[in-house]
């Protein structure tokens, strides 16, 4: 045997890092046992490689979020989760995102993560102040997600910087239910029935300058509110009071120390959160919405009850002011009073009509003024200006779950996702395509399973989700004043617009200088959509034996031969490019098409040489 010069001692240096090595661990071993009183065995080193014991079966690799551990498996003890307070309590101090992704690595995490115990610490966390976890069936993750997904953004139109801002996040709300802006400032209403006054104000910004920042500050307008409403024009100018429903208690009669609750309608100043009136209902009639309708001398206030029913009022706001006491009327509405049959779910209004929702789908009109009603209906056959009250039923395929009113045009979701317009098009603002009126509900066929829908005074707003599970922002109509970012002169159909939307984004509204939207998640209140018929699909060829590729009845082909002309009749090559992207938005596309040909084309026109001059 022949050794080489040096290999004897460097297999005794090999042989002392071995022990080293072995004693490191048996002094970690005896560190283990003395916390954690585990012996030998329960410690899993006498157990199979691949066999965990908390999860009784074999496990190769630990997926966590999209890495996967390489290597040989963690081995985790018996009793290593034997507390499942201790462990919850570690599990509260994570993200919720990262808590959600734990909660996807193995059955066992699932269990943990779900508990209830887990989300009502990360509830307090989120919330201290809360005391009450609410309603449903899991209450504290309801409560923990809606706090933790709850905000309110916006965008101005106008002005240098033009991105995505969020507004002040008031600490005492229970996620965010509804909002709306006014004239200065902007009310939040959360899930416990606080009624918050987001504030715009002058703050001192980064380089020590003043400016003037939009939703900046909050302050409790008052509590126990159900619903409010104000002046229902786009135009926030308009918007001078604040009509909160909420619950008061009121002392009973003289004599007796009980006090019961009662519905009342609380008028607020919009500036300034001043109340300047009051009207208290009796106990019995419990309302659930309220909306408004007509001019500000001859307010209409339409209330809903619990029961489905519609009750109106009449207050001249140009008096409320004035520090008197008068008794208004309160009468049935005419929906309710010729239909007693029908129960109202919902209902929505602007100044000069009123849309109801059954519980059924069904939907009901009303218009008062004979110019809303030619721009809707397309004629004044049917028009009494005596009865102004009466409902107009519209006929519709399936049943409405929500819907959008503008000033002379609307939009209609039905239970399949499917997106119905009617009304004035003289902007583009149905997203049909063209610029025609429709005087019945016309489906938006390229627009399906929407999330929030909005319809302004000449534009439209959909708010829709992509298969990856983003939101996007879709628009038509007039794009003057930066109404539809990315599109200064409009669409006559849908088309993405250059907004950043969160995540959680569940409503949204406009007005003339600025867009808003509301984030929040409910996981107990989301709208589930129905997959349409086979039977009831239009414009899907149905498959035969032996057929070939779907005949073209000569529409699609007359409609590309139109389009040729038209860009054939634009002079210049940018006025090519801007009717070929507005083409591309009329055609029956999926978004990602449309986005992908949008985004050709801007390349293209990037490397195109410039036109010389003449």
């Amino acid at each position: 045997m022949v050794w080489e010069r040096g290999q004897g001692p460097r297999r005794q240096e090999g042989r002392s890092r071995e022990r080293a090595a072995r004693m490191m661990r048996r002094s970690q071993r005896r560190r283990l046992q003395k916390f954690t009183g585990l012996c030998r065995r329960e410690e899993g080193l006498w157990r199979k490689p691949d066999f965990c014991p908390s999860l009784g079966r074999r496990v190769e690799n630990t997926r966590i979020g999209d890495q996967t551990t390489k290597g040989p498996p963690m081995i985790l003890p018996h009793r290593f989760f034997s507390p499942p307070s201790q462990v919850e309590h570690i599990i509260s101090f994570l993200p919720v995102r990262d808590l959600v992704a734990l909660g996807q690595t193995c059955r066992y995490f699932h269990e943990v993560c779900d508990a209830e115990g887990v989300w009502r610490l990360i509830c307090r966390r989120l919330s201290p102040r809360l005391r009450d976890q609410g309603s449903g069936v899991r209450p504290w993750k309801r409560a923990a997600i809606l706090n933790y997904t709850k905000g309110l953004y916006f965008q101005a139109f106008g002005g240098r910087r033009r991105c995505l801002s969020k507004s002040v996040a008031p600490l005492l709300a229970h996620g965010y239910r509804r909002f709306l802006p006014t004239k200065d400032h902007v009310f939040i209403l959360d899930y416990v029935g606080t009624l918050f006054f987001l504030k715009n104000a002058l703050v001192s910004s980064t380089l020590g300058q003043m400016q003037w920042k939009r939703a900046c500050r909050y302050v409790v307008l008052c509590r126990g509110a159900k619903d409010f409403a104000s002046d229902p024009r786009c135009d926030t100018a308009y918007r001078k009071y604040l009509y909160v429903l909420a619950t008061r208690e009121q002392q009973g009669v003289v004599g007796v120390t009980s006090s019961r609750a009662c519905d009342c309608v609380e008028v607020y100043l919009q500036s300034s959160g001043q109340r300047v009136f009051k009207m208290t209902f009796h106990h019995s009639m419990s309302f659930k919405q309220i909306v408004l309708v007509g001019q500000e001398t001859q307010r209409a206030l339409l209330l809903l009850t619990e029961e489905g029913k519609i009750y109106s009022l009449v207050v001249n706001e140009t008096q409320l002011d004035q520090p008197r006491s008068y008794t208004v009327q309160l009468a049935l509405r005419k929906v309710s009073h010729c239909l007693p049959h029908l129960r109202v779910a919902c209902m929505t209004s602007n100044q000069s009509s009123t849309l109801y929702i059954t519980e059924q789908g069904g939907v009901y009109f009303e218009v008062h003024t004979p110019g809303v009603y030619r721009d809707l209906f397309g004629t004044l056959q049917a028009f009494d200006p005596l009865d102004q009250q009466m409902p107009l039923a519209l006929s519709l395929p399936a049943k409405i779950l929500f819907c959008a009113l503008g000033y002379n045009h609307l939009g209609l979701v039905d239970e399949f996702g499917r997106i119905f317009m009617q009304g004035n098009n003289r902007y583009g603002q149905l997203g049909t395509g063209d610029k025609m009126d429709r005087g019945e509900p016309t489906q938006v066929r390229y627009l399906q399973r929407p999330i929030a829908l909005w319809c302004g005074l000449n534009h439209s707003l959909v708010l829709s989700q992509s298969s990856d599970f983003s939101k996007e922002l879709l628009g038509c109509g007039c794009g003057a004043g930066g109404r539809l970012p990315g599109w200064p002169k409009g669409s006559a159909s849908f088309v993405k617009l250059q907004v950043k939307v969160p995540l959680c984004a569940c409503a949204l509204c406009a007005t003339r200088d600025c867009l808003y939207m509301l984030s929040s998640h409910d996981i107990e209140e989301h709208t589930s959509y129905r997959d349409l018929p086979a039977s009831r699909v239009v414009g899907t060829p149905e498959p035969s034996l032996g057929a070939g590729a779907p005949q073209d009845p000569g529409g699609t082909a007359r409609a590309c031969e139109e389009y040729l002309s038209q860009i054939h009749s634009c002079h210049t090559l940018q006025d090519r490019m801007e009717k070929m992207k507005e083409i591309i938005g009329w055609m029956p596309l999926m978004a990602a098409q449309k986005d992908f040909f949008w985004e050709a084309l801007d390349m293209l026109r990037g490397w195109w040489p410039p036109a010389p001059e003449s």
